[in-house]
């Protein structure tokens, strides 16, 4: 594993996440939250801390998936999950 700075690796998961989080559910729920607490600052650091942990949750699962599979599975695996959670989402089961 290389901990040098990528800075397109950078570029790209910054402009991948921020536009794919835009108008999301959780943005939705930050928005919704944020109106009723009247604590912004509260609900960023809240909602910062839970997209960090649930963003390294992903990493350690792609670096355990990288090394243990082709990145080709971890992808399909990673694609299938995603379109099963848009359907779950679609059938308002989430």
């Amino acid at each position: 594993m290389d901990w040098g700075l990528d800075w397109r690796a950078l570029a790209s998961a910054f402009g991948l996440i921020f536009l794919a989080e835009l108008g999301d559910k959780t943005q939705l729920a930050v928005v919704a939250m944020t109106a009723r607490e009247k604590a912004p600052l509260v609900i960023m650091l809240g909602a910062l801390g839970g997209f960090a942990l649930a963003t390294a949750i992903a990493i350690l699962f792609g670096l355990l998936g990288a090394r243990y599979l082709p990145t080709e599975v971890v992808e399909k695996v990673a694609a299938v999950a995603f379109i099963v959670v848009g359907v779950l989402i679609l059938l308002g089961k989430l």
